[in-house]
């Protein structure tokens, strides 16, 4: 057998061993809890974390920046990549505020397959929604965990009923529970079609026991109370009779999501989802093209795109990391490779995998995998690097900004820090950095898709550069880009800024403003973002 074929066989074998995916949530539906239980019964950690800091409870192992700790919720988008049962899984733990929606958009299109964690008790939420619609635009498959079984829920048929009207996704349960809020004690494996009962561990940091035994083994009758039993074997009867059986190639459409339903603060339902997880979500075979194509990931030669910029994740080491999802191919450290937006070489000599904030040296790597580059200024989102012809990625999705505000340092002593840290957190994404010689009286003018993303702006600056930050709300709310042609056109007095590289945006203070201003100046072209091509204007994206 030839050199070549060896290590297509290589590049074909890992690709299938590999499991690439995200968890996407409304916050508080128990996103990060189950990330964290995932870890543990995937035997990456012995021991799952608070998700809340408490004393003597570590935090959660996939949320690193200390406002994460403190307040228990995923601010930035995470990459842990860990071994189960000869897969290889690389799972993005994304931000559930809103606020940091586009950082998760972004990260969503790096995954193969998402997992949508609903609670049981409030069903479809508002950010479930937004999340899901990326998800089926981008032909992601969709798995759903149903959380918080061990509390009041709504009626499940009920709940499934909802999926499929609000979301437009036929629900297929994979397994069903028997009992719910504290009658919650075990499911029924719909394939295997055995019960799997479950005990409570303290706090949920352990592996939790179970059992398992067929639906009609007396020995349950001793175990549940009657009327939970009862009850369970009826619902049980339905779902036989009135539900479909799962469809592999349904679910890869996206015309059907698997559900399960667990609890992942105790452990129910955790590793059976997961067993299941492996048989169902697809490696990462194809990747989309923007002429609609798919780029074969193992006869092309390497490729991969950048998706995330995070700045000082460990502290001693200060370095801006550039996240870089394998798209085709064989990575191997020290490769030279063409730099798309560049139009030059690069040699991709510090690599890194991740595990929370810790990180070890990667060698190699292949389709599906996420790795971190030490990024010197030379990485930006949405790059795309390739050892061959660089293919031409569908795009990442770019939000305007809803919110805007200027930025002054307190301290003048820390005026480089506070320039440095503008610049190095602004690569990152989760805001749009301008200038402005009208808006702002000179300052920086950050713009944000929520209030929250401006706390976490002023805090970073002021933890990871010593730059204490004033940060004014400005009276602005629409934002739209201009194409370079225009701008003579452009009326003075308008509120005209200008991005960091180098594109101009107009700022209204309301979507009647901007309506106003382009009845004034209809020779005046405004795109909603950025890359917006000219032939949108007039439809709907």
């Amino acid at each position: 057998m030839s050199e070549t074929a060896v290590g297509q066989k290589t590049v074909e074998d890992e690709t299938k061993r590999r499991r690439t995916f995200a968890i996407i949530a409304h916050p508080d539906a128990g996103k990060t809890t189950l990330t964290e239980k995932l870890l543990l019964y995937g035997g990456a950690i012995q021991l799952a974390g608070a998700v809340k800091a408490r004393k003597n409870r570590k935090a959660a192992t996939s949320d690193w920046m200390e406002m994460e700790k403190e307040k228990g919720i995923s601010i930035t988008s995470a990459a842990l990549q860990f071994e189960y049962k000869n897969h290889v899984l690389n799972l993005l733990d994304t931000p559930g505020h809103e606020d940091f929606s586009e950082d998760t958009y972004r990260t969503l299109i790096a995954a193969d397959t998402a997992v949508m964690v609903l609670d049981a008790g409030k069903g479809v939420e508002p950010q479930t929604i937004k999340l899901f619609k990326v998800c089926r635009d981008r032909g992601i498959p969709i798995v759903t965990f149903v959380n918080k079984m061990d509390r009041p829920t709504k009626v499940l048929f009920a709940l499934l009923d909802e999926i499929e009207k609000v979301l437009g996704i036929t629900a297929i349960p994979m397994v069903w529970p028997i009992g719910t809020g504290v009658d919650f004690s075990g499911v029924y494996n719909r394939v295997d079609k055995k019960i799997y009962t479950y005990d409570k561990t303290p706090g949920g940091s352990q592996k939790s026991a179970f059992q398992s035994s067929g639906i009609d083994d007396t020995s349950l009758d001793s175990m549940f109370e009657d009327w939970v039993l009862k009850q369970f074997r009826e619902e049980v009867e339905l779902v036989e009779d009135g539900i479909g059986s799962f469809s592999l190639e349904a679910f890869l459409e996206s015309k059907i999501t698997p559900v399960f339903f667990g609890s992942a603060v105790n452990n129910f339902g955790i590793q059976l989802f997961l067993d299941h997880f492996l048989e169902i979500a697809p490696p990462p075979l194809y990747f989309p093209l923007k002429n609609g194509d798919r780029l074969d990931p193992i006869t092309t030669p390497f490729s991969g795109f950048v998706f995330k910029v995070q700045a000082n994740m460990n502290k001693a080491h200060r370095d801006r990391i550039a996240f870089l999802r394998v798209c085709s191919g064989k990575f191997e450290r020290g490769l030279n490779v063409n730099h798309g937006r560049l139009g030059k070489q690069v040699k991709l000599s510090s690599s890194f995998a991740f595990f929370g904030q810790d990180r070890n040296t990667v060698d190699e790597a292949y389709p599906g995998d996420i790795i971190g580059l030490v990024n010197p200024g030379t990485y930006s989102i949405g790059d795309v690097l390739a050892s061959g012809k660089v293919p031409d990625l569908k795009p990442l999705p770019v939000f305007a900004p809803e919110i805007f505000a200027t930025l002054s340092c307190v301290e003048t002593g820390a005026l480089k820090s506070f320039r440095k840290g503008i610049e190095q957190l602004a690569e990152e994404g989760i805001l749009h950095l301008f200038t402005s010689q009208t808006v702002g009286g000179g300052l920086p003018v950050i713009g944000a898709m929520g209030q929250l993303q401006f706390e976490v702006f002023r805090r970073r600056l002021q933890d990871e550069y010593g730059a204490p930050t004033n940060i004014n709300i400005l009276p602005y709310q629409v934002s739209c880009w201009l194409l370079e042609e225009d701008l003579p056109k452009i009326p003075s007095g308008s509120n005209l800024v200008t991005d960091s590289i180098g594109r101009a945006a107009l700022l209204f203070d309301s979507e009647w403003e901007k309506g106003y201003f382009q009845k004034k100046n209809p020779e005046i072209r405004l795109l909603d973002y950025p890359t917006q091509d000219v032939s949108e204007l007039n439809q709907d994206y």
